[in-house]
């Protein structure tokens, strides 16, 4: 089996791909593959992952947006997210509280507030956390990579 080989699911793709990045960063690591609600899932777990995240997620944003492309190959259907040493989890929780702080000082202030710029996923992850909330609206505003997520009261 090869990265690419066109019999390969695209579990064993992104399992393949994965290693090939483990082996070429050196380092000692684990890969889990699992499928859930259309997300394809990748975690690469290690006391040397550090690496493969990278200055703000900046790596490991790469990898995923290089996964998409390659293991899909341009199919519909599946997302697919891949995380390092919990980076992902921990970005979310950060991320879930300054949402929350946000949207809070907006219903208080009665005004709109600007959160930093950040990549398509986590603001796509902000407007999902705050969707249902009732009492705010969010939108987008910017030109990459300088685009920011607004939150505004309803």
């Amino acid at each position: 089996m090869t990265i690419g080989d066109e019999d390969l699911s695209p579990a064993e793709t992104l399992r393949e791909m994965l290693q090939t990045l483990v082996e070429a960063f050196a380092i000692e690591a684990e890969i889990v593959i699992s499928e859930n609600d259309g997300v394809l899932r990748g975690a690469i777990d290690g006391p040397e992952t550090d690496a493969l995240v990278g200055e703000r997620g900046s790596v490991i944003d790469a990898i995923q947006h290089l996964a998409q492309r390659f293991v899909l190959r341009g199919g519909e259907g599946l997302r697919v997210v891949v995380d390092a040493g919990g980076y992902r989890e921990r970005r979310e929780q950060e991320l879930r509280a300054e949402a929350t702080r946000a949207a809070d000082a907006a219903v208080a202030d009665g005004r709109e507030v600007a959160l930093s710029p950040m990549p398509a996923a986590e603001r796509r992850f902000v407007h999902e956390h705050l969707r249902d909330r009732g009492d705010v609206g969010t939108r987008s505003e910017g030109d990459e990579p300088r685009r920011r997520l607004i939150v505004a009261p309803l």
